[in-house]
């Protein structure tokens, strides 16, 4: 597993709600084996619920990656319960797997070049109980922590959007994210298998809250998005240099992370 040189693993973020508006959460590094398999859990419920597919019938989304990633965490302090997490994969501990995890899915020969220190963030999710945003809020606060501490140059990874649809919502979504946050063409990535060709939904589509979580931070979209047939789901690559983040979300993460 990767380490936690940067912060100590019992480091923790506390988010205080206002009284009676919902459950104190708090964020921290899962580093224990018992909280792997409790992130696996959280994974493999909330991804075969959210697509509609059967991942493993260990109840276990796992694969090669995790023990080599920093894995992120989000509790009801209440409870102790494990109600969101996402996982980072920095580029030093990519590179001795042969590449990001995104390279499955995507040629990333242009993003080859980029300087400084490359981190890919993936699998986020949330348990579908404590989707309101303040569990993504507490978890994004962390993550800024840990992109600041480490001084991350750039967050590669991607975002999902489910094609239970037929991939109606996808066709709706992309003409916007193409309109408003396409990459440079020297930074874009190519898809290695496509999405079908859809007509378009009428409603357009709703972006889904992850992928809308990262463009309000100031991420890019780097190209076409790649169909997951496994997962039934289009994935989105996302391209967010640091030091570009939105000034509001900058402000508001580094008061946070004091």
């Amino acid at each position: 597993m990767a380490k936690l040189g940067f912060l100590k693993a019992s480091t923790r973020w506390i988010r205080k709600p206002a009284q009676n508006t919902g459950p104190e959460l708090q964020a921290r590094w899962l580093t224990s084996r018992r909280d792997i398999l409790r992130a696996q859990r959280l994974r493999c419920r909330t991804f075969s619920e959210e697509f509609g597919i059967r991942i493993s019938p260990f109840g276990l989304d796992r694969d090669r990656f995790d023990r080599h990633c920093l894995h992120l965490g989000v509790e009801d302090k209440s409870t102790g319960a494990l109600i969101g997490y996402t996982r980072l994969l920095p580029g030093e501990a990519a590179r001795k797997l042969g590449g990001f995890y995104s390279r499955n899915e995507f040629d990333l020969d242009n993003l080859a070049g980029l300087p400084g220190h490359v981190v890919e963030v993936g699998r986020t999710c949330v348990h579908p109980d404590y989707r309101s945003g303040g569990t993504i809020a507490v978890l994004w606060a962390a993550l800024a922590q840990y992109l600041f501490t480490a001084r991350v140059d750039f967050l590669i990874g991607c975002a999902s959007i489910s094609m239970a649809d037929g991939g109606a919502g996808v066709a709706g979504i992309m003409p916007g994210l193409r309109e408003r946050f396409l990459t440079d063409e020297n930074l874009r990535v190519t898809p290695r298998l496509a999405v079908p060709a859809v007509t378009p939904s009428d409603k357009g589509g709703a972006m889904p809250p992850l992928l809308k979580a990262y463009t309000r931070m100031g991420a890019k979209i780097a190209g076409e998005p790649c169909w997951d047939p496994d997962f039934n789901c289009a994935d989105v690559f996302i391209l967010l240099e640091v030091s570009k983040m939105s000034r509001r979300y900058r402000d508001h993460f580094m008061a946070k992370a004091g």
